[in-house]
């Protein structure tokens, strides 16, 4: 099953981050900056549940112009409205982005398993670092099945570098994510009702 691979090599890695109680989330140390001659798109995620309020990511086309493409074709058609935030590991990450199986009125079992209509991507693996606020996309064990899915950092995970591709930064709403609702299940999976996507659009 694909919520079986997706994200597995991220949460292994992710353990140490999870015992590193240390990690201040505000610190802006350990935030990366998008570069000052940035000029691509923006999107902008409305979170609704625990958290409520907006999230904007300036998508990094310069690093990764085809899944960038992916994330604005999908968001420009609304197939991002609704979708939940279906892992969400404290002190690591928060992933979303199945709009096949991931909107909020669907079955919870499924959440995770899907991508889109789409084909899957071809890896565009950069030096760029996992900071906190840098938002990458979820794969299985193949570097070329990144589809849909995509996971915002809550804090920086070396490991994870030259390993996804990374997609974009963010920008503002650091307070909104730190809100979103956590996973108590296995593998980070959010139990009950968990916070989603509620309306995402791209601003050029």
């Amino acid at each position: 099953m694909r919520d079986k691979l997706i994200f597995a090599g991220l949460f292994a890695a992710g353990l140490a981050i999870l015992g590193a109680s240390w990690w201040n989330l505000n610190s802006v140390s350990a935030q990366t900056t998008v570069p000052e001659e940035h000029d691509g798109p923006v999107m902008v995620i409305e979170v609704a549940g625990e958290a409520n309020g907006v999230i904007r990511i300036a998508l990094r086309d310069d690093l990764a112009p085809n899944h960038v493409e992916r994330i604005v074709t999908l968001a420009e058609n609304g197939s991002y409205d609704g979708v939940v935030f279906h892992r969400v590991i404290e002190g690591f990450m928060a992933q979303t982005g199945d709009v096949e199986h991931g909107r909020s009125d669907s079955n919870s079992r499924f959440w995770g398993m899907g991508g889109s209509d789409l084909p899957d991507l071809r890896s565009e693996f950069t030096d760029e670092t996992f900071a906190r606020g840098v938002v990458g996309m979820a794969r299985s064990q193949n570097p070329h099945s990144a589809n849909s899915q995509f996971f915002i950092m809550f804090a920086p995970a070396p490991h994870l570098n030259g390993q996804y591709t990374v997609v974009g930064q963010m920008i503002d709403g650091y307070d909104v994510l730190d809100n979103i609702k956590r996973g108590t299940g296995g593998n980070g999976a959010v139990v009950g009702t968990p916070d989603r996507m509620a309306n995402v659009t791209i601003e050029k």
